[in-house]
């Protein structure tokens, strides 16, 4: 109990120190999107934490926020030395905040909706007049279940949220929700016994997953930073950090990618000013 009481004020808090270093120097923070719990997020992103302290010779931070709103509010707030997230905030960061974007993962990045493996949803109209699980208003994988919903013209549907997919898949495996819109990886992390009572109804095409930016007031770091993300890949933490996670490895943005995901970007600026958590 005291456990899941301090999670919850952590996640209240501006945000989620993994390690605030030796007083008098200044933490260099990287924001990662909250695709996962807050423990989750940490237990990740050590590794790369812990390679970028020893570059950089400064503490780094790793935090998060309650959701993938609040995520992008802070984001554009330049609240973040070093923010990675999916392709559609990384969009959003970069044309208004100037991020710069730098890298991201090898895997294919994919929206999936899953459903419970006995239950009678076998395609869209099935699941009519229900409750359907996501992320957040401002969440890429929502944001695509909620077109897919449209797209397949599947009426009265309650679309809920909350903060992370398991959260998600555990209200669909407990019956109180029809499905969820989650991400593959995140999908394919799932405890084999809690993924076999699941299947995947549909899923999108590759979009951009998560990718890392860099905040435009450390420009004249991005060559060394970049240099550093390379040679960290390189090491037995990141590779076993890569397999653990099915993440394959950094690989370059392409030219494009990021200008692809203006509409969806275009969405989370929307609920930024709607005030949509």
């Amino acid at each position: 109990m005291k456990r899941r009481v301090l999670l919850s004020l952590l996640l209240c808090l501006p945000a989620v120190m993994a390690w605030a270093g030796p007083p008098g120097k200044t933490a260099f923070r990287i924001g990662v999107a909250p695709h996962s719990s807050a423990r989750v997020i940490l237990q990740m992103y050590q590794p790369l934490r812990s390679y970028l302290e020893d570059v950089l010779q400064q503490p780094v931070q790793v935090v998060t926020a309650s959701d993938f709103t609040e995520f992008a509010r802070r984001g554009l707030k330049g609240e973040y030395d070093l923010a990675i997230t999916t392709g559609h905030q990384a969009r959003l960061f970069e044309s208004d905040a100037a991020y710069l974007p730098m890298l991201t993962y090898r895997a294919d990045f994919k929206a999936v909706l899953v459903v419970a493996q006995g239950s009678v949803y076998r395609v869209p109209a099935d699941l009519a007049g229900s409750t359907v699980m996501g992320l957040s208003p401002s969440s890429l994988v929502t944001i695509w279940g909620s077109h897919w919903l449209h797209r397949n013209n599947v009426p009265n549907v309650d679309l809920r949220y909350v903060s992370a997919s398991d959260s998600a898949v555990h209200l669909v495996t407990n019956g109180e929700a029809s499905a969820a819109m989650v991400s593959l990886a995140n999908y394919q992390n799932l405890k084999p016994e809690i993924r076999e009572r699941l299947r995947v109804l549909d899923e999108s095409l590759p979009l951009a997953g998560r990718v890392y930016m860099l905040a435009p007031r450390h420009k004249a770091l991005r060559d060394r930073l970049l240099k550093a993300l390379w040679a960290f890949a390189e090491t037995p933490e990141a590779k076993a950090y890569f397999a653990q996670y099915k993440l394959q490895g950094y690989r370059p943005l392409g030219a494009s990618e990021l200008l692809e995901m203006a509409p969806y970007a275009n969405e989370v600026r929307m609920a930024l000013k709607r005030g949509d958590n």
